[in-house]
């Protein structure tokens, strides 16, 4: 299973995101070229080489009719994205503004994959959401600068086909860094994270932080919301690729987007291990309390001989279940033995796949059990059936075992699933 996890300790932004995955992106020029389906609109999109604390990694550099946006503005984002909707209300740019039926009209005829313009959508519909709430008004009457708007869209947009064309199982991110302090935007001064990205935000894990500015702006929470599945530490998985997306302002600290592009670990399994001492039971007790946890569906079932108080001697009996039965096994123990208390332990275990197969040999056929893991795979017969082969071939249960085995390692025999 292919996992996709972002580091989000510094924020996200658009065209962090992008550059984070541009950089896991398996065919680069197939993307930009694809990108170029904006180009009627005037938008270019370039992956230009940055570095942040001597860390490496891409900038996706939007241009609009050949210039960038914050270029001649009079300021910027206070973390990395100059272009983002709840911040460019005030923009010293003399161009009109798209509605959200614009922005629909717009996306709906690029010329891309149609998964890529619903994904896109969806994410403007998300933040439109989100200003109309914040301003007190319906998605039908916010407006985005159109410069903004066109620079946006081409983050939205990247990011979607970006996900397109790597195509995770499973995508997960850490908890958002939003930063801290205050951001000005057409009203003023506001609160980090601004209003409309704090709506975004909601049931996502985030915290501020001791970086002062905005980290985390509105289409970078869209896209988050869009994608991500799951927030929380990175999962088991081995790491393939690393990409790092820069943002535009220094920090302290490296001003990136990290995207991790790996293969998931098959995690330990977890049992629950249910355990009492017993010294007044005898071996046929025990074993009718053995056959009632293993008929309940116990993993598995033991003894083992131990010394108790006053030299006794005694036997241990463990149960072994799934952690989401343990009070049912627990109380089994109780009922079946004359023990006092039992005690539970959780622990990993490592297992080896297993399944039943059967394999020809001699004309006869006898069920075997495969078990099979990394570098590792095992087939051993059946006793019962080891029996049953000793007895049509007239021979003794040894010989027939020795006849099996030897068979199956010579691969003589054929195995099939059952």
């Amino acid at each position: 299973m292919k996992i996709l996890y972002l580091d989000c300790s510094m924020g996200a932004a658009g065209d962090m995101l992008m550059g984070a995955l541009y950089e896991l992106c398996p065919d680069k020029q197939r993307f930009l070229e694809a990108m170029n389906a904006l180009a009627p609109l005037g938008v270019t999109v370039q992956a230009i080489p940055d570095s942040k604390r001597a860390v490496t990694g891409t900038h996706m550099r939007v241009l609009i009719h050949g210039q960038e946006e914050h270029a001649g503005d009079h300021h910027t984002h206070e973390g990395h994205h100059p272009h983002d909707h709840e911040h460019t209300h005030d923009r010293e740019h003399h161009h009109g503004h798209h509605t959200m039926a614009d922005i629909t009209a717009i996306i709906g005829e690029l010329a891309l994959p149609e998964t890529v313009r619903e994904n896109a959508l969806a994410v403007y519909q998300e933040i439109a959401a989100a200003e109309s709430t914040v301003h007190g008004t319906t998605v039908e009457q916010i407006h985005f600068h159109e410069v903004g708007t066109l620079d946006a869209v081409a983050d939205v947009v990247g990011v979607c086909l970006l996900m397109d064309m790597l195509s995770p199982d499973r995508v997960e991110a850490s908890p958002v860094h939003v930063g801290n302090g205050q951001v000005r935007c057409a009203h003023g001064l506001m609160p980090v994270p601004a209003p409309a990205t704090a709506l975004l935000l909601r049931g996502i894990p985030c915290y501020g932080g001791t970086v002062e500015g905005e980290l985390c702006t509105p289409t970078g929470a869209a896209l988050l919301r869009r994608f991500v599945q799951r927030f929380g530490p990175m999962p088991l998985m081995a790491a393939e690729q690393i990409g790092y997306g820069m943002g535009t302002k220094d920090f302290a600290v490296p001003n990136c987007v990290r995207a991790f592009w790996g293969t998931a670990a098959e995690e330990p399994e977890r049992v629950s291990v249910i355990a009492c001492n017993l010294d007044d039971m005898t071996g046929e007790a025990i074993g009718a309390a053995m056959d009632a946890l293993l008929a309940a569906g116990a993993l598995d079932v033991f003894t083992t001989a131990i010394g108790m108080k006053k030299n006794r001697p005694g036997t241990m009996l463990t149960c072994i279940c799934k952690p989401a039965d343990e009070s049912r096994f627990a109380a089994l123990m109780l009922e079946n033995t004359t023990t006092l208390g039992v005690r539970i332990t959780r622990a990993d275990r490592q297992v080896l796949t297993r399944r039943m197969d059967t394999v020809s040999i001699q004309g006869e056929t006898v069920a075997v059990k495969v078990s099979e893991g990394p570098g590792i795979r095992r087939i051993k017969p059946e006793s019962d059936q080891v029996a049953a082969f000793a007895e049509k071939m007239g021979i003794s249960y040894l010989k027939a075992r020795e006849i099996i085995r030897s068979a199956i390692a010579a691969g003589e025999g054929e195995a099939t699933d059952r």
